[in-house]
């Protein structure tokens, strides 16, 4: 090692040295000694290594710089890092800000039951212990046809579950053309392997006949499997089978039918202008054996998995030893609950459910909301800014109608003195962050998924910006 490098290392600031500051003031009361003590090494080792990387020529910082840098890791800690976020980029089900916001009544379930003790596994009928999944069976049942139903912690949990149940170590027969990636670059594929499952793979990427699945067929087949590529559409030269084609299949054969549905709409989206998605009681309609779908995609309420079908198969996939592994929490169900609830009335669907209303709610009413905010910001007039109404056009995002593209209005946000990456970026770092979408030199609000109660934060906000 050079002298130089040598003479970095001994300047290095002495563990010590550097608790003893901290004691000074009130870092030891804000967290345990050991999590100090673990925070002042660790930078010391970064700052130790850099130099032994030759990445550092100069000074190590002195006791005094590493003593705040540890106040401000400490501090860190104890602020919040899930955060409230306002979504102005127009995407409905956004899976990075957490897909649908759930309705007040979804909320108020979440408090009631977080604040104290709740019957979630006891019988208050019986006195003896109950089961977690009776809490909404009977509006899943009520509101789907299904004869049974029993939830997860999401999808993907549920696919895995039924076909570990149905199908682990035989096959599975699925088409090519219905494999889809899912988030975080998780494919059905890979989902299929971990249950045990033998995919079995019919027809081609855009084409899949009935005569596919039935050349298919063999000893080992366990299961029918349709997928609803709910994240992607094939136009053009495509063919593939109805459930109500493959469920008559299975029934000449024997083979129970899977349909997994993925977004899980329960109302016709069509009367609203929207393409036409099947729902999951047209799913059960066409005989589905078993029909899966997420809670928090078109249904519009918490993250989970949702299982219904026939009740001799549900009653295997809630004895699989795997089903506690992946079973909800309290808090899951009583907002799965509160939406659920909304389904009862349609119209309280659409105007309850912050998703289902930003995606059904008509142009005109959107564009009401963007001149009233666009007056609100007028009228504050944060020093630096130019505000402009234009029309455009939201999509639905998590995985949900691909190609579905909903009339919007936006406000224009333009800058003297910033870039519109500046402002982007500067959004992003406000009190309550403000997430929109650039187009060319200006950043963009999209008032379809901006709720009126958050135009005073979004006014407080730019005005922040201005101030010098």
């Amino acid at each position: 090692m050079d002298e130089k490098r040598s003479t970095l290392l001994r300047s290095l600031p002495k563990i010590d040295e550097v608790l003893l500051l901290l004691k000074k003031g009130d870092t030891f009361a804000k967290a345990p000694k050991d999590l100090v003590v673990d925070a002042c090494r660790e930078i010391v080792a970064a700052i130790r290594e850099n130099i032994l990387a030759e990445r550092a020529d100069t000074l190590p910082p002195s006791a005094e710089e590493v003593a705040e840098r540890v106040r401000r890791r400490v501090e860190s800690m104890q602020s919040a890092k899930l955060r409230r976020v306002i979504n102005a980029t127009g995407i409905i089900l956004h899976t990075n800000l957490g897909r649908a916001p759930l309705c007040e009544e979804a909320i108020d379930r979440i408090n009631e039951v977080a604040r104290g003790y709740s019957n979630l596994e006891f019988d208050l009928a019986t006195g003896k212990r109950g089961l977690r999944y009776d809490h909404v069976k009977d509006l899943l049942c009520g509101l789907t046809g299904a004869e049974d139903a029993l939830v997860v912690n999401n999808n993907a949990a549920a696919v895995l579950l039924v076909l570990n149940t149905i199908a682990d170590g035989k096959e599975a027969v699925v088409s090519r053309g219905e494999l889809v990636e899912i988030g975080g670059e998780f494919r059905i594929p890979e989902v299929m392997k971990r249950s045990g499952a033998v995919l079995r793979e019919v027809g081609t990427t855009n084409r899949t006949r009935r005569r596919d699945y039935e050349e298919a067929i063999g000893e080992q087949t366990a299961v029918i499997l349709k997928v609803h590529t709910s994240n992607f559409r094939i136009v053009g030269f495509t063919e593939e089978v109805e459930l109500a084609r493959l469920v008559g299949l299975g029934k000449e054969r024997g083979i129970p039918v899977v349909n997994d549905l993925g977004s899980g709409c329960l109302i016709d989206l069509d009367r609203y202008g929207i393409d036409r998605e099947p729902t999951v009681r047209d799913a059960i309609r066409a005989g589905a054996d078993v029909v899966t779908f997420s809670g928090d995609k078109l249904l519009g309420g918490p993250q989970a998995g949702v299982i219904l079908g026939r009740k001799d198969l549900l009653q295997k996939i809630e004895k699989n030893p795997l089903n506690r592994a992946l079973r909800v929490d309290k808090l899951t169900l009583a907002a799965l609950e509160g939406t659920l609830r909304q389904y009862l009335s349609e119209e309280d669907a659409v105007t309850r459910i912050r998703a289902l209303k930003a995606l059904t709610e008509p142009p005109e009413k959107v564009e009401k909301r963007a001149r009233k905010l666009f007056a609100t910001l007028k009228k504050a007039s944060p020093e630096g800014f130019r505000f402009s109404l234009k029309k455009g056009c939201s999509m639905a995002g998590g995985g949900s109608l691909p190609s579905q593209e909903v009339a919007t209005s936006l406000i224009g946000v333009r800058s003297e003195k910033m870039t519109a990456n500046d402002v982007e970026g500067r959004l992003r770092g406000l009190a309550v962050p403000i997430v929109a979408r650039i187009s060319g030199d200006e950043v963009l609000f999209d008032l379809r998924t901006i709720d009126e109660e958050e135009f005073p934060l979004i006014k407080e906000g730019l005005m922040s910006m201005a101030s010098p």
